[in-house]
């Protein structure tokens, strides 16, 4: 298949990404500066304010770090607070149903992983595209038929 991309790729939520991190920044950067400004606040308070900020941004953070790799010997998919590396032949099946809130991995074990990378959330059509490339990537890579 010529038409599958080069590896090593890496697939990821670009605008949702783009949008939590933005946000995240606003937020840090609007309650760091109401902390400042406020001069009746005490400085532990302060520091509450600023910690506090700090905190949203690493939730933030967290919900934007999602990603899906695909390399030569398999698939590492990054998800909130977990990573986990299959090699191709554990990928059964990519699936992106309607409705669905991002990709599906079912797995040789008889297990489905969920993998948050490829998401229809902001960019749909992406995702579609992204969640074919992958099961194209996945069926060729699992069955030998690239070189």
């Amino acid at each position: 298949m010529s038409d599958l991309p080069a590896l090593p790729v890496t697939f990821r939520p670009g605008r949702t990404r783009a949008v939590l991190l933005t946000a995240g920044v606003a937020i840090f950067v609007v309650i760091t500066t109401v902390a400042i400004l406020l001069e009746q606040l005490s400085g532990g308070e302060r520091l509450s304010f600023v910690f506090t900020a700090a905190l949203l941004f690493g939730v933030l953070l967290l919900l934007s770090r999602p990603k899906v790799v695909a390399d030569e010997s398999g698939v590492t998919v990054v998800n909130i607070t977990a990573r986990r590396r299959l090699e191709w032949a554990e990928i059964i099946q990519v699936n992106l149903r309607p409705g669905d809130p991002w990709v599906f991995l079912d797995l040789s074990d008889g297990t489905s992983l969920p993998a948050l990378g490829i998401q229809p959330g902001i960019a749909k059509q992406r995702a579609i595209a992204d969640a074919r490339t992958l099961r194209a990537l996945a069926e060729a890579r699992s069955t030998g038929d690239l070189p």
